[in-house]
C-alpha cells in the first residue's frame, strides 16, 4: 500500500536563475481553480481503502505564495482526502521572508508539521546573484516565527559551488547556518539546467562557477562541519539530528512508491511511473472532464526496477540491503553486476560490509559515475 503523496503547487512571486522545475508568475493565475483541480485529482486517484499515508511533502513553485486563506483551503483539501498516520511527517516547503503570521498559522492549525526552508546562502550578495529576494535576515525571522508557533522539525536547502562563491564565503554560510539550531539540512551543488536564466549565461560564456575542485572541497566541508555539529549524514546531501531524517525523502531513496499530484508531479503507483502535464490549462481540462491528467503512464520492468534499487539506495549512507534485494527480485547483486561491482570496489568508490552494498567516503564524491555504472548493463 502506498505511504506517501508529493503534491506540487506551481506558483512563484519570482523565478530564481537556476531553476527549472514546472512553475509560473503568481500573478493572474488561477489559483482557486487549481485548487479545484487538484482536489479532483486526488479524489479520481485515491481509493476509500487507502491505509493512512507515513509522509506528504507540499512542494513547487512556492507553496507558501498562496495566501492565507488558500493554504488553509490546501490543508483541508489534504486532511480530507488523503489520511495521514498519527505520526505522519507532513512538509510545506517555503521562502524565508514568505510566511506571514496567518500564513504560518494556516498551516500549523491545518495540521503541518515540517518546514523546509529555500535559504540557499547568507550572503546577501550571492543571493541577489542567483535571483533570490530574501536576504540573510529574512532566514532569521522566519526561522524564529516558524518556532515560536510550534513547529519544531525544520529543514533547510544550502547550495555550493554558485557563480562567484568562495571555500571561504560557503564556511561563512555554513557557521550562520549552524546559529539557527534546527534539526535537518541539505546541502546541494549547482546544476545549470537548460531552460535556466543561468544555462542562457553559461552558453553566452558569461557564467563563471567555482569549478571541479572548489565544488569539491565545498561539499568535503560540508559533511566536516555537519558531521562536528552533531548532524548525521544519512544521504548524499541530507543531515539530520537523530530521529529526523525526512521519512518523505527516505522513500524516494528506497524505491518505494508514491502518489504525485499537482501540474507536472510526479508519482509512483501500482508498478507505473506516472507524469502529468505541466502546463496548468493542459493540466487543469482533463481534470473538468474528469479524467486524470496524465502526460506519461510508464509500466516499470523489473531490469529496471533493480537499477533504480541501486542507483537510488546507494543515495542513502546505510546503502543497498544484498539480502532484501534478493528477497524482492529473486536475483544477487553480486552475480548481476559482477563485472561493474569489481571495478567499482577497484577504484575504492564502493564498498561491501556485513551485507550491504555502500558509496564509500571517496565515492560520495563521484556519486553520478558509480550510479551510471548500473544503468543499461542488464
Amino acid at each position: 500500500m502506498i505511504k506517501a503523496a508529493y503534491i506540487h503547487i506551481p506558483f512563484c512571486e519570482h523565478i530564481c536563475h537556476y531553476c527549472d522545475f514546472n512553475k509560473v508568475f503568481l500573478k493572474g493565475q488561477p489559483v482557486d481553480e487549481y485548487l479545484d483541480s487538484l482536489e479532483k485529482e486526488i479524489k479520481l486517484t485515491v481509493t476509500n481503502n487507502q491505509s493512512p499515508l507515513s509522509t506528504v511533502f507540499v512542494g513547487g513553485g512556492t507553496p507558501t505564495s498562496l495566501n492565507a486563506q488558500q493554504l488553509e483551503r490546501l490543508c483541508r483539501i489534504i486532511s480530507d482526502n488523503l489520511p495521514l498516520a498519527e505520526h505522519a511527517e507532513y512538509t510545506f516547503e517555503a521562502n524565508p521572508g514568505d510566511l506571514s503570521p496567518d500564513k504560518l498559522k494556516a498551516l500549523y492549525e491545518g495540521g503541518v508539521n515540517r518546514l523546509s526552508f529555500g535559504v540557499q546562502s547568507f550572503n546577501d550578495d550571492l543571493l541577489q546573484r542567483i535571483g533570490r529576494t530574501h536576504r540573510a535576515k529574512d532566514v532569521f525571522t522566519s526561522v524564529e516565527a516558524a518556532k515560536n508557533i510550534g513547529f519544531d522539525n525544520i529543514s533547510i536547502d544550502l547550495m555550493y559551488s554558485l557563480p562567484g562563491q568562495t571555500i571561504n564565503d560557503f564556511a561563512a554560510t555554513l557557521k550562520q547556518a549552524f546559529t539557527l539550531d534546527i534539526k535537518h539540512f541539505s546541502g546541494y551543488s549547482l546544476i545549470i539546467e537548460p531552460k535556466t536564466v543561468f544555462y542562457n549565461l553559461l552558453r553566452k560564456g558569461k557564467l563563471l562557477t567555482p569549478g571541479e575542485d572548489a565544488e569539491a572541497s565545498m561539499y568535503r566541508l560540508l559533511m566536516e562541519e555537519m558531521a562536528g555539529h552533531g548532524y548525521k549524514q544519512y544521504e548524499i546531501s541530507n543531515f539530520a539530528k537523530d530521529g529526523y531524517e525526512s521519512i518523505h525523502n527516505i522513500t524516494y531513496w528506497n524505491n518505494e512508491e508514491y502518489y504525485g499530484f499537482g501540474a507536472g508531479a510526479h508519482g509512483y503507483v501500482n508498478g507505473n511511473r506516472r507524469s502529468n502535464f505541466g502546463p496548468l490549462k493542459k493540466y487543469m481540462e482533463p481534470l473538468a472532464e474528469g479524467s486524470l491528467p496524465l502526460l506519461d503512464n510508464h509500466k516499470v520492468t523489473q531490469t529496471e526496477q533493480m537499477e533504480e534499487e541501486l542507483f537510488l539506495g546507494l543515495r542513502k549512507n546505510s546503502g543497498v540491503s544484498l539480502s532484501a534485494f534478493r528477497e524482492k527480485y529473486n536475483q544477487e547483486i553480486e552475480k548481476l553486476f559482477a563485472n561493474e561491482l569489481k571495478e567499482l570496489l577497484d577504484r575504492g568508490l564502493i564498498s561491501m560490509d556485513n551485507g550491504y552494498l555502500k558509496l564509500t567516503y571517496n565515492g560520495r564524491f563521484l556519486g553520478n559515475e558509480v550510479f551510471q555504472s548500473f544503468i543499461g548493463i542488464l
